[in-house]
């Protein structure tokens, strides 16, 4: 029996794509960076449709690629390599199956979109606070996978701190069901964090129990133009000391991807009249009453224009306001796709030399192309700095060795961080983009170990092959 007679035995015949045409979406990642090939997708709608996939593929020593909304920056949601994998994609499981506001948690499929999620948690006076320029079309699932981060980790933190248990299909297509919706659950390994941040390499994340907050009821959001990275740095200990929890985003972007937004995104504008070499937005948020969170950040702006630090300031007087200045944040992935080829680099380090990293991968990726521009947008609350040497379409078109130019200058601005005790992932994951990066810089022993857990899980490595592991030595 070949592989699609058996997928045709556990799935309707609607749920089995194969015509080139219904297939391609689904082997491309968004910008059109990475393609491959698979044997098929299939949209499963139920945890039990999905093992019964793995079940057949696993007999069959057929690839696995678990498949979300496909808005991975790094390759992770389509096929790389040789591997021709069967994709199941999740967004028939877009279900939610429980919410609870006394216990401040839902129980969600992993196949509903982000901002589906965040509608649901409002309207019973809740908060799901991870937040994305994507969020309209990322799945619950392709964020778990990845461990996602967004504009909220400086008040809220990543995924992995908003997840409570989780419903996993294993490599052997076994069900794992962990949906507690407990806070205490003292009862040997915590299994969730296996999976948060594996990027579908151990299992399928088909179920998850999220995390929910109190819901803001009064924001305060500020756009202020800066003339340093530096004056950004001593702002936020301005506004932290001032604010504390309340203080929910603070968002650093350079004039270059300011600029990008307002040339390729309709219907974006610049919040001040005058440009400015960096810019932050800035948002405090609370469950009080809006003008004393509104009195708060006019006095913090008052105390940073006397000391020097902002030469620019406005603050959304309305929600329309609000919601514009965000806009212009969370389209900058739209603007850059539009604008030419970014080297998107995702590197976190310590909030505190920001600065310093800004200054030095600059340098490093000018030793490699000389007088490169670079995209900044940098979640600052946290030290995760988007530092992205950018091409117009012309210019990469015209490069000669153009793979080779981009590990190189992908390695130069890690390296950067790496010297500054930082990361080369923060919150997009690897995928195929880092599989490098991971054999160049994770310590042997962490490799091993990883290495130990795929083999137990996935001994026949079918999940998601050539994504996050390198090949062993």
């Amino acid at each position: 029996m070949t592989i699609l007679s058996a997928l045709r035995q556990v799935l309707a015949e609607t749920a089995i794509l194969t015509a080139p045409a219904d297939v391609a979406p689904h082997l491309t990642d968004w910008r059109g960076r990475y393609s491959g090939a698979a044997e098929c997708v299939v949209l499963p709608a139920t945890t039990q449709e999905v093992a019964a996939v793995v079940k057949i593929c696993a007999t069959r020593g057929v690839p696995v690629l678990p498949q979300g909304g496909n808005t991975s920056l790094c390759g992770g949601a389509v096929p790389g390599g040789a591997a021709r994998p069967v994709i199941i994609n999740l967004s028939r499981m877009r279900r939610i199956r429980a919410l609870d506001a006394a216990n401040n948690t839902m129980v969600v499929e992993a196949g509903c979109v982000l901002a589906t999620v965040q509608e649901a948690a409002a309207a019973a006076g809740r908060l799901y606070p991870i937040s994305l320029g994507a969020e309209g079309s990322c799945q619950i699932g392709g964020t778990i996978a990845t461990n996602a981060g967004g504009t909220g980790v400086l008040r809220y933190g990543n995924t992995r701190e908003n997840i409570l248990g989780l419903e996993v299909v294993l490599p052997d297509g076994s069900i794992w069901d962990g949906l507690y919706t407990l806070r205490k659950n003292n009862t040997g390994y915590d299994l969730k964090h296996l999976f948060i941040g594996a990027e579908g390499t151990l299992g399928i994340v088909t179920g998850a129990v999220l995390k929910l907050h109190p819901l803001p009821t009064a924001h305060a959001v500020a756009w202020l133009a800066l003339e340093t990275p530096e004056q950004a740095l001593e702002l936020l200990g301005l506004f932290q000391a001032a604010c504390s929890s309340r203080l929910s985003a603070f968002e650093l972007m350079n004039a270059l991807q300011l600029q990008l937004v307002l040339d390729h995104v309709p219907g974006r504008r610049n919040p001040l009249a005058a440009g400015a070499p960096w810019h932050l937005l800035v948002e405090l948020s609370d469950t009080g009453d809006e003008g004393e969170l509104t009195a708060t950040l006019e006095r913090v702006l008052e105390q940073a224009l006397r000391a020097g630090l902002v030469t620019d300031a406005v603050l959304a007087s309305s929600e329309a306001q609000r919601a514009a200045m965000w806009l212009v944040r969370h389209s900058v992935s739209e603007a850059n796709k539009k604008a030419g080829v970014g080297l998107t680099t995702d590197c976190a380090v310590p909030v505190s030399a920001v600065p310093a990293f800004l200054r030095s991968a600059t340098e490093a990726m000018r030793a490699v192309v000389p007088d490169l521009p670079a995209i900044v947008v940098a979640h600052m609350g946290d030290g995760n700095v988007h530092f992205i040497p950018f091409f117009t379409h012309a210019a990469w078109a015209a490069l000669e060795n153009r793979e080779e130019i981009a590990a190189r200058v992908r390695a130069a601005v890690t390296d950067a961080g790496s010297a500054l005790g930082g990361t080369f992932s923060a919150e997009h994951g690897i995928g195929q983009t880092l599989v490098p990066e991971m054999a160049r810089r994770k310590p042997a022993v962490e490799l091993a170990l990883m290495r130990t857990l795929k083999a137990a899980l996935d001994p026949a490595g079918l999940f998601n092959p050539g994504k996050l592991l390198p090949p062993a030595p």
